[in-house]
């Protein structure tokens, strides 16, 4: 049974509908040859007991002792009057004929009330039936072969013709169905080998079903990674150019001062801007390893609200005043709880400031409360593709810097269940990160209280 499960998942749809159909015909043979015979014999056994019962009706009424007496009073019921006292038949038969040796055989049961009955007379199925007309008389009747065959010869014709339109209309509508289903997979499995080769290929499948879907999904999904590519490509060029930069800078100013020249002034100048280089080098390594590592951030935690956030915007705050000691911060924060870990949300909250204190012109605006955290500065606002891109790695942003920041703030809420949106306002630019609307324990809300 393995081997038949295997073999048969390595045919293809179309071997597939083949061995359907082939099972299919062998049923239908089986059905014509065995089955459907027997039944046939049946029923019109049934048929023509009912016809003699309608015709002996008939006869009674309308043609028994007549005084004209004729036995072809229904042209396919032979009808023959058996006296039960002479025990004989009132018509002459001919001893040549077959209907003598046939009423011959239906002796030995007339003697019954009514009796229904067929055997096979010179390979031919007769059917009869006994009637008691009185006392004196019983009325034997029996259908005429021709008639029966006939009847049989007809039903069976029509049976079979009937089935077999059907079977071949159905068969020729799911074949062009099959081959509607195999022509767009072959398209998609063209188009997927061509993508895969790095060959330029085109996809075109006019259809709204799941088919459709899929490759429109896939031309989608394939744009989507072209453009992430070259997107990541124009990245790493320039991320190459930023770190190439400070790299120069130390080693060209390290070699000058071996030398005992000092490129800018003083010995401390120099090595100040060394130390600045070196600072902007750190930086940018350091977003790069923080983003990776973040890819694999799982929630593990227990649900519900564990971390107290406002420790965590304060220090933030702390380590950036030193950054533009020209921008106000302004805070409004609430002792509120968020779900998930400390270093994440530090990386998430430095992140935002960082981008808040970049872009402000004089003010920013933290605001800490049960809805979530919030980030406004008033710098120039934001035009609608920015906005559309802000949260995709490898974006740049207004001042031509990459935003892995903004990419690794959106890892961090998503992985926590929040929700991180940038907007802007009349007169600036807020980040907020929206709080899931969820019930929290009683032990978490005596905590807050």
């Amino acid at each position: 049974m393995k081997r038949l499960r295997i073999w048969v998942k390595c045919l293809t749809l179309l071997q597939q509908f083949l061995l359907i159909s082939f099972l299919v015909v062998t049923f239908f043979i089986i059905f014509f040859f065995t089955f459907l015979p027997r039944n046939i014999d049946n029923f019109v056994n049934v048929q023509m007991f009912n016809s003699i019962h309608l015709s002996q009706d008939d006869y009674i009424q309308n043609n028994l002792f007549s005084s004209k007496y004729t036995n072809d009073f229904d042209s396919n019921v032979s009808h023959h009057i058996y006296s039960i006292q002479s025990k004989r038949y009132l018509e002459n038969i001919d001893v040549e004929s077959p209907i003598y040796d046939i009423l011959n055989i239906i002796d030995p049961v007339i003697e019954e009330d009514i009796y229904d009955g067929d055997f096979y007379y010179e390979g031919r199925n007769v059917v009869y039936t006994i009637r008691k007309v009185n006392e004196n008389y019983n009325l034997v009747s029996i259908i005429k072969n021709d008639y029966r065959n006939s009847f049989r010869s007809a039903l069976v014709d029509s049976t079979i013709n009937t089935t077999l339109l059907m079977v071949i209309g159905l068969y020729t509508f799911l074949m062009l169905w099959v081959v509607s289903l195999i022509h767009p997979l072959n398209l998609i499995k063209n188009y997927i080998e061509k993508t895969k080769k790095g060959e330029k290929a085109t996809l075109s499948i006019d259809r709204k079903d799941e088919i459709g879907e899929v490759a429109e999904a896939l031309v989608d999904m394939n744009e989507e990674l072209s453009k992430q590519a070259k997107i990541r490509e124009e990245m790493i060029q320039n991320i190459s150019h930023d770190l190439k930069t400070p790299i120069a800078t130390i080693k060209s100013y390290s070699e000058s001062i071996k030398d005992g020249i000092y490129p800018y002034d003083t010995l401390e100048k120099s090595v100040d801007v060394i130390i600045e280089h070196a600072d902007r080098l750190e930086k940018k390594v350091y977003s790069l390893i923080t983003f990776n590592k973040l890819g694999y951030l799982v929630d593990e935690l227990e649900p519900g609200d564990n971390l107290e956030m406002k420790p965590i915007v304060q220090g933030a705050i702390l380590a950036a005043n030193v950054l533009r000691g020209d921008i106000v911060i302004e805070t409004e924060l609430e002792d509120i709880y968020f779900h998930g870990e400390m270093e994440p949300w530090r990386i998430v909250v430095e992140n935002l400031l960082d981008n808040a204190l970049r872009y402000a012109k004089s003010v920013v605006r933290i605001t800490l409360n049960n809805d979530g955290l919030s980030i406004y500065n008033d710098g120039d606002l934001m035009d609608k593709e920015r906005i559309e891109k802000l949260f995709k790695p490898y974006e740049k942003g207004n001042k031509g810097r990459f935003g892995l920041g903004l990419s690794i703030v959106r890892r961090v809420t998503e992985t926590y269940g929040y929700v991180v949106v940038g907007e802007n306002m009349n007169d600036g630019v807020i980040f907020r990160v929206i709080k899931p609307k969820v019930k929290r324990s009683k032990k978490q809300s005596a905590k807050q209280a």
